[in-house]
């Protein structure tokens, strides 16, 4: 391959941007507007310990408040800078277009390495930087909502609304200020695995078409698949753990900072996971063939690979070796531009993280609307699901002059309880997602990939509203 210029994060998603924005007819500078980040916040702020103060410096970026609050993460890692965090808002600008979750796209990052700190140092920067944020507005139920990210997470988040609390006592809806938060501290249930959880169910839809299979020279379903994962962290463990435990595939990679795992006979994803957090690092893991050097494992031989860690991971260098004819983004931007053009003009399928890892925002949004509501899903109705079920366990009974078999029983008589209506949600949401993504693909003239027929979903709805709106 000749040598190919990489460009920014931000640029690599600008150029995705431009590419489908091609393909739609909207008035003159409204494009500009879609694509333009409104606003960003830069802060610099000292906390007191060990006797000394220590600067920190962190970003909230808002990308787009066609929809209210704005909605994304905070990072907390020692790479962040201002440009990937406003690369971070657009996408989810985009990604909740996509999924019609009705979020404008904002994202926060803090430039620290959390393992530096212990959780008494880290409770008191969360704190400042939070108050930090709430005092220009970053940070509000109605305004701008984070979420856990990289680096963050429930922890962090009780932190967050708790400082929100203190500062707005009188707000009845100060929770709803973050999500992400134990489900006792008002989060919801599923909120954790939901990133994963979204990459399975789209996996999962993909695998029912077999068009779209063929299209990336596979056959079957997910059974059997060969699994490559990049990230052993929050959603590079969910999905790994789902698709092995649930749906028959064989994890043969898992790439984590110190290194690689490879075993063709499959990887026990909990195991490697449990021997990770105990010794800080996967290196000595006894059943699996250790590579030092992990990034080549992004080259490996496999059905499917999937990149579950930081962005630019996949790039113009590497890009000609990858050899996994379908490519799944559940990481951030883990595909540059340049190589996700010679990925698809060479014969790859890419699944675009734009939708893909859009579980977490989801499940996000129905934690918003439970502490909107001040009510838990399913405390009114779960009960009465199961009298029902009851009912209908006795008429069958009757009719058939024979008990129903336990199994069938429990079946019918359960009650929906929150996880229960949050997965059926999730799954409803990332099924619709790629249909739509699919349909645009499939339906119009000269659409690449599917990850221009997403961005142009999400570039038509923004727009939409827009021109509803009357705000051009």
């Amino acid at each position: 391959m000749a040598q190919v210029k990489e460009v920014s994060f931000l640029e690599s998603v600008n150029l995705m941007f431009d590419r489908a924005a091609a393909h739609v007819d909207l008035p003159p500078g409204l494009t500009d507007q879609i694509k333009a980040c409104n606003s960003v916040y830069q802060v610099r702020f000292p906390v007191k310990f060990r006797d000394s103060f220590r600067i920190f410096t962190g970003w909230r970026a808002v990308h787009s408040e066609h929809r209210l609050p704005a909605k994304g993460g905070i990072r907390y890692a020692s790479i962040v800078d201002q440009e990937e965090i406003e690369a971070l808002a657009a996408l989810m600008s985009y990604k909740c277009a996509v999924v019609n979750v009705p979020f404008g796209g904002s994202k926060g990052g803090l430039r620290i390495e959390p393992r530096e700190y212990d959780e008494y140092e880290l409770e008191r920067i969360t704190r400042r930087f939070t108050r930090e944020l709430i005092s220009k507005g970053f940070i509000s139920p109605s305004l701008n909502v984070p979420a856990p990210d990289v680096g963050t997470g429930p922890r962090e988040m009780t932190w967050i609304a708790d400082t929100y609390r203190s500062m707005f006592p009188g707000d009845i809806n100060a929770i709803a200020c973050v999500t992400g938060k134990p489900v006792t501290q008002g989060g919801i249930a599923g909120r954790v695995e939901a990133t994963g959880r979204g990459v399975q169910y789209v996996l999962r839809e993909m695998f029912r078409t077999p068009e779209d299979v063929n299209r990336a020279n596979l056959e079957g379903d997910l059974a059997g698949k060969r699994i490559i994962i990049q990230g052993l962290g929050n959603v590079g463990y969910h999905t790994a753990k789902f698709l092995s435990e649930e749906d028959g595939a064989i994890i043969i990679g898992i790439i984590e900072r110190d290194g690689a795992l490879l075993s063709d006979k499959g990887l026990n994803v909990e195991e490697v996971a449990m021997y990770n957090r105990a010794h800080g690092g996967i290196k000595g893991y006894a059943d699996a063939r250790y590579i030092e050097d992990g990034h080549s494992v992004l080259e490996a031989e496999c059905d499917i690979l999937i990149p579950a860690a930081l962005e630019r991971q996949i790039t113009a260098e590497n890009a000609p070796r990858i050899r996994a004819p379908l490519i799944a983004e559940a990481a951030n931007g883990p595909v540059t531009f340049a190589a996700d053009e010679y990925l698809r003009t060479h014969g790859k399928v890419l699944i675009p993280d734009v939708f893909l890892n859009a579980g977490g925002v989801t499940v996000s949004y129905f934690e918003w609307i439970k502490n909107l509501s001040h009510i838990r899903f399913g405390r009114m109705d779960r009960r009465f699901d199961e009298t029902r079920g009851h009912h209908l366990i006795e008429t069958i009974e009757t009719m058939l002059g024979r008990p129903v078999p336990a199994t069938q029983r429990a079946r019918l008589m359960h009650g929906a309880e929150e996880l229960d209506l949050v997965r059926s949600g999730l799954d409803d949401t990332m099924r619709q997602a790629y249909h739509d993504v699919r349909e645009v693909f499939l339906s119009r003239n000269n659409i690449p990939d599917l990850r221009t027929a997403a961005f142009i979903v999400a570039i038509e709805k923004i727009a939409l509203t827009y021109l509803e709106m009357g705000s051009y």
